[in-house]
């Protein structure tokens, strides 16, 4: 088997003529399809049901972009017997063979590649390029999945014995569940849909509820390419009845979970439950929240700094696990960056997704909700300097909002809000610093922006995260380059997009054959 090599989708910016017009065709071809409805996918049947779900468009929610049918306990039941099904085939399936069904649908995501950008930018409203680095993230991770599979075709290497034939390989874990969430509702999805069935195993995959109609072209997209029935089943609905029945449930092997904290501790726990009839300890993996941290120390390149935490706070409205929440900035340095953060958030765009802002809306009318009461508790905590609004429009529209004189122990600085919210806080040195940065029960992502050597290095010691940026902003990992998951509550650190990430759903075999 002869591939290209793989290499990061490169993300389009929009600012050639023309791709801005194929994104402005995109758009409107893909607001004359407002309002289908999308079934369940189940075994490679179109399955409709009585519940449905309404997918709205958050700039303008009175848009309805789709509506989906709504699983419930039966068809959870129906998706797993289906999945257990294709799984009698599809593990004896040569790994070339999967690979290439795999590559194949990366290659349809790269040709729809500006129709997917528009659905993000419609169902969550992410302007165009995070709605473009959302797609691009999604045709990596296919690829990357794809390719890396093949090095565990061939087995583990042993070392010889004399008289026996010694073998060790690797087999697929069997059916587990994909529950999937709202902030990067293609990318994250297919990664977490692809590499398990990358290696034979089969999924059900409960997407986010806010996000179903993107989530629904992705199936479209792997059902084109040749993934035969069965073995990735589309299954939207309510997480606290049928993801909840699927984590429990004895039939499945594993659950792989990107969301909350709170709902990630009642996952662990739950499957950590033995069910009547289940024969296996499930694997579980979760990659959860963060507050997420940026040191800006005296030596700093403070524009540069400053462009960072902007791009680190606000880009998609905050709505990143690994969004800077946090900027701890040393004494010498903070009346001169805070000039430059305060202008250049000042100058941000919010609007409609669609008219390609800066900002864009939070996701829904919950979200909404829950970033206001935090700005709320952040008056009576801190000193709001800017932003601290709802804005005007029908849509969920909040201004980028910055919080001086926090403490570290405050709540602001401490739980993850997920939205365009900055808490800044001042540290009379290098050492506090890094201690408040460590100050969380989080360790997802953080990062520093210093010229002094000694720092940077005590720092990749000592700043405990899964992944640590030196001199650039936090967010935006790559599949392949930085392998991405976070320490402590942040989650179990399986790294997707890294290089062992596949084995998570492989168990090694050993066979011992005496001459």
């Amino acid at each position: 088997m002869t591939t290209e090599p793989y290499r990061p989708e490169p993300i389009e910016t929009f600012q050639s003529p023309e791709a801005f017009e194929a994104m402005r065709k995109a758009l409107a071809a893909v607001r004359a399809q407002f309002g289908r409805h999308y079934p369940l996918i189940i075994g490679g049947e179109r399955v409709h049901t009585p519940a449905t779900i309404a997918s709205t468009n958050p700039s303008n929610p009175s848009e309805v972009v789709g509506v989906s049918a709504k699983a419930g306990i039966a068809e959870a039941d129906a998706a797993l017997d289906a999945a257990w099904r294709a799984f009698k085939t599809w593990r004896d399936w040569p790994q070339e063979h999967r690979s290439r069904v795999l590559l194949k649908a990366a290659q349809i995501m790269k040709r729809r590649q500006r129709e997917l950008e528009a659905w993000l930018v419609y169902e969550i409203g992410k302007n165009w390029v995070e709605a473009a680095a959302d797609v691009a993230e999604a045709i990596d991770f296919t690829r990357y999945y794809a390719l890396s599979a093949l090095k565990y075709k061939d087995g583990a290497p042993v070392v010889p014995y004399p008289g026996e034939d010694n073998e060790a390989f690797y087999i697929p874990l069997g059916v587990g569940v994909v529950i999937a969430p709202w902030n990067f509702p293609l990318a994250i999805l297919t990664g977490m849909t692809v590499a398990p069935i990358a290696v034979g195993n089969c999924v059900v995959a409960k997407p986010a509820e806010d996000t179903v109609v993107i989530a629904a072209k992705l199936f479209e997209i792997l059902e084109e390419a040749g993934l035969p029935a069965g073995v990735a089943n589309y299954l939207p609905g309510d997480g606290s009845e049928v993801g909840a029945y699927l984590v429990q449930h004895p039939r499945t092997r594993f659950i792989n979970f990107t969301g909350s904290l709170e709902v990630g501790l009642k996952i662990n726990e739950s499957a950590a439950r033995l069910s009547p009839g289940q024969i296996w300890l499930k694997r579980v993996f979760l990659e959860l929240g963060g507050k997420d941290g940026l040191i800006v120390d005296e030596t700093a390149d403070i524009a540069a700094a400053a462009q960072a935490t902007v791009q680190s706070a606000f880009g998609f409205q905050g709505q990143k696990c690994s969004a800077a929440s946090r900027l701890i900035v040393v004494d010498g340095i903070y009346d001169q960056l805070m000039e430059q953060v305060l202008d250049r958030t000042e100058s941000l765009i919010v609007g409609p997704a669609e008219e390609n802002p800066d900002m864009g809306p939070v996701a829904s009318a919950q979200q909404e909700k829950t970033v206001l009461s935090y700005i709320e508790i952040g008056q009576q905590e801190a000193r709001l300097v800017l932003g601290g609004r709802r804005l005007e429009g029908g849509g969920f529209f909040i201004s980028p909002t910055v919080f001086e004189d926090v403490s570290p122990d405050a709540r602001i600085a401490q739980e993850e809000i997920f939205g365009p919210v900055l808490s800044v806080i001042r540290v009379p040195d290098f050492d506090t610093a890094l201690e408040v940065a460590n100050g969380t029960r989080f360790g997802l992502t953080g990062g520093v922006f210093s010229r002094k050597r000694e720092r940077l290095e005590r720092a990749r010691r000592e700043f405990h995260v899964g992944n640590l940026y030196f001199n650039r902003k936090i967010t935006g990992a790559l599949v392949g380059v930085q392998p991405f998951g976070g320490f402590n509550l942040s989650g179990t650190d399986t790294k997707a997009g890294g290089p062992d990430y596949l084995l998570n759903f492989l168990q090694m075999k050993s066979v011992t054959e005496r001459f």
